[in-house]
This record gives structure tokens, sequence and C-alpha cells, in this order.
């Protein structure tokens, strides 16, 4: 079963991050993501680092995922 708090630990899993918040209605989730990763990255790139970190569980349980990605200075910014 899909909840925000595994889908919190894959991300956490897969990829260096800073925060994550994860929320949504068991179709339809929506992510904030701050990660040292995403500096120098364009915000496709960002995204694909995310979708890396979720592997298969992003073809097989997670249909859509809306995320904000940020720097750590842009988090504190």
């Amino acid at each position: 079963m899909v909840t925000p708090d595994s889908i919190k630990q894959s991300i956490t899993a897969g990829l260096d991050c800073q925060h994550v918040e994860v929320s949504g209605d068991g179709h339809h989730w929506e992510a904030v993501i701050v990660s040292p990763a995403f500096r120098g990255k364009s915000r496709v790139q960002q995204h694909q680092l995310v979708y890396q970190a979720l592997g298969d569980r992003m073809r097989e349980e997670i249909h859509a995922l809306s995320m904000k990605t940020l720097t750590p200075e842009q988090w504190s910014g």
C-alpha cells in the first residue's frame, strides 16, 4: 500500500535529502524535497533524481506525483 511515509522512505533511501514532505489522497501525491544533490541541476534533472530514487514504484504504484524540488539554499532562502 502506498502511504506518504512509504514514499518518503523510498525517496530518502535513494537520495541524500535534508527535508522531505509528502502528502496526498492515495491517488495523487505531492512532495517537497530538499537535497544538496539538486545543486547545479535543471528542474528536469532534479525530478529525474527523485524518479530514480523511487525506481519501480513510480511505474507500478505511484501514478501521479507532483513535486517541488529545492536546494538547501533555496529552502532556507
